[in-house]
């Protein structure tokens, strides 16, 4: 079977499986522990990972801050900085295409009294710097933007806006669960983006580990923040928790990986994408239409209306051969909120299958759509 769900998930990379074992078997030591090897192994390996993590997103180690996941990171900043900055005001700025990881966390602050601003998105599932400056209010505490999005590939201006954001002190967070190890960037050139989530399953690393990034100020201080969990004092206080140090070293080994091959893999999933285009086009015609924009985007996602098809029914038939989904693997029992924020109607939502590639991919691997 062609695996193309990689939005959802990846596979462990060989390596990073190898990494983890032994912390899963002989090094089971917990690295709060003090003075014996067990502890000091797990410590070490706990550091060797966060380095690791901090050399791909071009930040300083003590910024990295482990979790479980993007959901935990997204529901820790979003959280815990509106906790902190209530006194100065309760309005909080989203986009209509977030994780619901982002929108139900922003909607469940509305209902304990913070505003929120949902802003609509274009036919390509992206904002602008206009629209963000538009909607900044003297009351404004919070803007929280998804990155790149996992159904269409959309990349958001996160520069641009960073920079406003910075220039207006509004504290920005943004979902980067889908660009890491396919988009390059160093956090270390946009002082406006204080805060990102990301998830190690993303990429080719283990489920339940991820990294909410908390960038320091000049005095090496933390953006004040409630923490989510509270208890032992884990990872400086912010996340409590004996720490899972087998998936954060496969976390950390996953993100060498990525560092090391980011320029191919970006090359690899543009070539792979533009094969997969034209082989759909090849075979399909006028009877699909892409909803993924052309440029401005992550590479290897392609969303397409497979017109007068139900997209469940087809998810199922191609099953055997290729394993794709209709949308988020979040929310798939759902329409998708996505697509329906760019205009796309039920039915036209209904006909949407989401192919996302990988960059271990062979080209000749996509042949395969030529016998569909």
């Amino acid at each position: 079977m062609l695996y193309l769900d990689n939005s959802a998930t990846t596979p462990v990379h060989p390596e990073v499986k190898e990494a983890m074992l032994p912390y899963l078997l002989e090094q089971f030591g917990n690295p709060s522990s003090k003075y014996y090897d067990y502890a000091t192994t797990a410590k070490d390996a706990v550091a060797n990972a966060r380095q690791a993590v901090a050399n791909l997103l071009h930040c300083k180690t003590d910024e990295v801050i482990f979790t479980s996941g993007s959901t935990e990171s997204n529901n820790f900043i979003i959280k815990g900085i509106t906790d902190q900055r209530k006194d100065l005001g309760k309005h909080i700025i989203t986009t209509a295409t977030e994780h619901p990881s982002v929108l139900e966390t922003c909607k469940y602050l509305q209902t304990i009294g913070f505003e929120l601003t949902i802003l609509p998105v274009n036919i390509n599932g992206r904002v602008s710097v206009e629209q963000v400056r538009a909607a900044i209010r003297p009351d404004t505490i919070l803007l929280t933007i998804q990155w790149g999005n996992n159904e269409l590939g959309t990349l958001n201006p996160i520069a641009e806006i960073a920079e406003l954001c910075e220039e207006q002190n509004v504290f920005l967070h943004s979902d980067a669960t889908q660009v890491i190890g396919k988009i390059e960037f160093s956090l270390e050139d946009m002082p406006g983006l204080q805060a990102i989530s990301i998830s190690a399953h993303k990429y080719f690393g283990p489920k339940g580990v991820g990294v909410a990034y908390l960038k320091q100020d000049a005095y090496n201080l933390y953006p004040d923040i409630t923490p989510l969990f509270h208890g032992g004092g884990q990872e400086y206080g912010l996340r409590s928790g004996t720490l899972a140090v087998h998936n954060i070293v496969g976390m950390g080994v996953a993100s060498k990986i990525a560092a090391t091959k980011l320029k191919h893999n970006i090359e690899q999933l543009t070539l792979l994408e533009k094969r997969l285009v034209e082989l759909l086009q090849q075979q399909f015609g006028s009877n699909i239409k892409f909803n993924q924009p052309s440029t401005n985007k992550i590479p290897g996602i392609v969303s397409v209306q497979f017109i007068g098809l139900n997209n469940e029914i087809l998810v199922k038939k191609l099953a055997p051969i290729i394993a794709v989904s209709t949308g988020s693997a979040c929310s798939s029992a759902k329409p998708s909120h996505v697509l329906a924020a760019i205009g796309l109607s039920l039915n036209e939502v209904r006909q949407t299958i989401r192919f996302s590639l990988s960059p271990y991919i062979e080209l000749e691997e996509l042949n395969i759509f030529k016998e569909l």
